[in-house]
């Protein structure tokens, strides 16, 4: 896509999603309360800014749906299944994802070195730029989200917070944007 911005994220150029933040599996995760509200928190930014959002769920069957506050969030048509670990190995979530046409994937989820991982050195492989939240992945145990992040920093992934996310997608004050935002959302 001509004239995306590599280094910022663009809101006109990226898309959120959001990996396998299933019920069944939150209990075993290092914050999930934290990791929850981070991603659900990127969601509703998402949706007020007009950014995409789509969600992976790894073996629902087994692991559950999505956390119903972010389930609350999402249509079903946003919402794919997986049974790879890495989600841009699914032909129809890699599809899906293309079919946006939006070259930057904003990530967040659980398990940080497995599935996260995966899907993002998946996306990475296939030419998108992705920015990993930090602050929205983990995994059980904090050392392997820890390894995770380092490894996907090293592999091209840029590491950001959730209010990078936000500010990058907002651009600037003094808009009755910023200020809607600011109010509902960064206090």
């Amino acid at each position: 896509m001509t004239g995306a911005p590599k280094r910022l994220i663009s809101r006109d150029h990226s898309l959120l999603l959001v990996i396998d933040l299933q019920a069944r599996l939150l209990p075993a995760i290092h914050r999930a309360e934290r990791v929850v509200e981070n991603c659900v928190w990127l969601a509703r930014v998402a949706a007020e800014l007009g950014v995409p959002t789509l969600a992976m769920e790894q073996y629902p069957q087994g692991l559950g749906h999505l956390h119903p506050d972010l389930q609350a969030l999402l249509g079903a048509d946003q919402v794919l299944e997986k049974t790879h670990f890495g989600g841009a190995f699914e032909p129809h979530c890699l599809d899906r994802i293309t079919a946006l046409q939006r070259p930057q994937v904003v990530v967040a989820g659980t398990e940080a070195h497995v599935c996260v991982t995966q899907t993002v050195l998946g996306l990475l492989d296939s030419g998108l730029d992705v920015f990993l939240v930090a602050d929205a992945v983990s995994s059980r145990r904090p050392e392997d989200a820890q390894l995770a992040v380092s490894r996907l920093r090293d592999a091209g992934a840029q590491v950001v917070s959730r209010e990078m996310v936000a500010f990058e997608w907002i651009k600037k004050a003094g808009t009755d944007e910023f200020r809607r935002i600011n109010r509902d959302y960064l206090r």
